[in-house]
């Protein structure tokens, strides 16, 4: 357990695809007590092997008492926030600022968000997240927003059974052109950021800034099958259904309309090309070039053999 003396970061998320990221590099950086926030204890399993330097808290982010035990002794927060509709989503987030101000230690925030969440016009899970920004932004809390574009982990995540099953993946993406961003390159960006301290100018300068994190190019769906194929050695196709067709195919795993509906945003939004846009924030932020997608087709290759 951490120790009332002891400073820590809380992870947010910290089971999900971005959160356990963040948690591996910041164990790794050896400088900080990581609180790890779960929402089952069945989950923090993969945090056995660093129970030296990870603290799990599990949290329910309906309950603010729940919130207020997870940010006891902590000064840093690293925000993941759940996809929901737009009154649950907000409520999430008023209810971790309220007890971080409470709190009275909290120092900064780093909040994971997404790419275009300031457009003008934006898609529904751009404005949920500009809202929360804006929750932060009025706090008086210190901030930085990462806002990633799509995660190259979902060819792993969500596509990875029908590439496994069907040597294929299917999406209404058309000829769209998708800046894929390792979510490697995310947990790196915001281990740096959590890691730099403030009281000088090179740890103020992260302070108040939304960063794009994407990766180094954009590809189409048809080129990221070609690039998979030569990783695993088999062809891999990439299938560019309908939405109606996309629509029915998540209706019949049991995704809800709310989930479907922005999914389907997403996708448009793609289409118009508003996905295909380059960052240099990895290498700008952590002097390293952002992971191509071949270099992660190679890295994950055996994900994608049965």
């Amino acid at each position: 357990m951490i120790k009332n003396t002891e400073r820590t970061i809380l992870v947010t998320g910290a089971t999900g695809t971005v959160g356990s990221e963040v948690v591996k590099q910041l164990v790794y950086s050896g400088q900080n007590i990581i609180r790890a926030a779960v929402h089952s204890q069945n989950k923090a399993d993969k945090f056995k092997g660093d129970n030296k330097t990870v603290d799990i808290v599990n949290i329910d982010y309906t309950k603010p008492e729940s919130i207020a035990d997870a940010l006891n002794h902590v000064d840093k927060l690293f925000l993941v926030t759940v996809h929901a509709p737009n009154i649950v989503a907000a409520d999430i987030s008023s209810n971790f600022v309220k007890e971080a101000k409470k709190n009275g230690c909290i120092k900064y925030i780093v909040k994971l968000s997404v790419m275009g969440a300031d457009a003008e016009l934006g898609t529904t899970i751009g404005r949920l997240h500009r809202q929360e920004e804006k929750i932060i932004e009025e706090s008086g809390i210190p901030y930085t927003f990462l806002r990633p574009t799509s995660f190259m982990q979902n060819f792993v995540n969500i596509y990875g059974p029908t590439i496994k099953s069907k040597n294929a993946f299917y999406m209404p993406g058309g000829d769209a052109k998708v800046s894929f961003v390792d979510v490697r390159d995310i947990a790196s960006v915001a281990a740096k950021v959590l890691l730099t301290e403030h009281d000088d100018d090179n740890g103020r300068r992260h302070i108040g800034k939304a960063y794009d994190i994407t990766g180094p190019e954009a590809l189409s769906y048809y080129q990221a099958a070609e690039i998979l194929s030569c990783a695993t050695g088999k062809k891999i196709s990439y299938v560019d259904i309908s939405e109606a067709d996309a629509r029915r195919r998540m209706k019949d795993i049991g995704l809800d309309e709310w989930f479907i509906n922005i999914t389907l945003e997403q996708a448009d939004n793609y289409r118009r090309g508003y996905a295909s846009q380059l960052s240099d924030a990895v290498e700008l932020i952590t002097g390293n070039k952002p992971i191509s997608f071949t270099q992660f087709t190679k890295d994950y290759a055996e994900a994608f053999n049965c």
